[in-house]
C-alpha cells in the first residue's frame, strides 16, 4: 500500500506540474508592460507571449493579435516556444508511462518490471521540469536586464509577467513527482517461498567418478570367514581349583 500511494502521489503532483506548463505555454504573459500617460485615460498594459500579444486599454477593452511570424519575437522567445513544446511532449509521455507500470495495473505481470518502467517515466518527468526551466530564467534574465538598463526608455521597461511565475512553479512540480517516481525501486534480492516470487533455483547433481575409487584389498595374513568353524576355543581352560573351607579368627 505504501508503494501504491507514492506512486499516486507521484503522478498528481507531475499532473500538476503538466498543467502549469500548458497553462504558461498558452498565456501571452511572458513580459509586461506598463504605460500611463497624462492621465489615466491614456494609460493601457502590453502583454508578450509566445503565440500572442494583447493589449489592454486601461477603460476595459482588450485588443490581442497572434504573432504570425516567428521572427518578429526576440530570441528568447522563439527558443521558448521549441523548448515548452517540447517539455510538453516528455512530460505526457512520462505522464503514460508511469500509469502503464503503476503497481495497480495488470499491464506488467513481475513487480521488477513494473518498477523500471515507473523510473523511466519519473526520468523523462524530470527531464521536462529541466527543459522547461531553460526558457523560463533566460527570459527573466533578459527582461531583468532590459529593465535595469539606463538606455532604455521608461515607457519600453518590461516586467516580468506571470507565466514565468508559472513556470517556475510547475518545474518544481514536475521535478519534485519526477523525483518521488523514480524512487521506487524494485526489488534487490528475491524471496524465496513467499508468494509473488520464483521457486528457488536447482542445481545439477553430478555422479562421483568412478575412476576416483578402487578395490579394497584384506591383509594376506587375515583368513577367510568359512562359516564351518566353532565358537569354543581351541585351548581348553582348566577348572579353577576348590579351596577348603578355613577357620577365621
Amino acid at each position: 500500500m505504501g508503494r501504491i500511494g507514492k506512486e499516486v502521489a507521484g503522478q498528481i503532483i507531475s499532473f500538476i506540474g503538466f498543467v502549469g506548463v500548458a497553462v504558461t505555454c498558452g498565456i501571452p504573459m511572458w513580459r509586461v508592460t506598463s504605460y500611463i500617460g497624462a492621465n489615466i485615460v491614456t494609460g493601457q498594459i502590453v502583454w508578450d507571449g509566445l503565440w500572442m500579444n494583447c493589449i489592454m486599454q486601461s477603460t476595459g477593452q482588450m485588443q490581442c493579435k497572434l504573432n504570425e511570424s516567428v521572427m518578429r519575437l526576440t530570441r528568447d522567445l522563439q527558443a521558448a516556444r521549441a523548448l515548452v513544446i517540447i517539455a510538453l511532449i516528455f512530460g505526457f509521455i512520462g505522464f503514460l508511462i508511469t500509469f502503464i507500470g503503476a503497481k495497480c495495473m495488470g499491464c506488467l505481470k513481475t513487480d521488477s518490471s513494473k518498477a523500471k518502467v515507473v523510473i523511466a517515466g519519473g526520468c523523462l518527468i524530470i527531464i521536462s521540469a529541466i527543459i522547461v526551466l531553460v526558457p523560463v530564467c533566460w527570459s527573466a534574465a533578459i527582461t531583468i536586464t532590459d529593465f535595469q538598463n539606463p538606455l532604455t526608455i521608461e515607457t519600453q521597461r518590461r516586467e516580468i509577467g506571470a507565466s514565468i511565475y508559472i513556470g517556475w512553479a510547475s518545474a518544481a512540480f514536475l521535478l519534485l513527482g519526477g523525483i518521488i517516481l523514480t524512487t521506487s525501486c524494485p526489488p534487490q534480492k528475491p524471496m524465496y517461498g513467499y508468494p509473488g516470487y520464483p521457486p528457488a533455483p536447482m542445481y545439477p547433481y553430478a555422479a562421483p567418478n568412478p575412476a576416483m575409487y578402487g578395490p579394497v584389498y584384506a591383509p594376506a595374513s587375515s583368513r577367510p570367514y568359512s562359516g564351518t568353524g566353532t565358537y569354543l576355543p581351541n585351548k581348553p581352560y582348566a577348572a579353577p581349583t576348590t579351596y577348603s573351607a578355613r577357620q577365621y579368627l
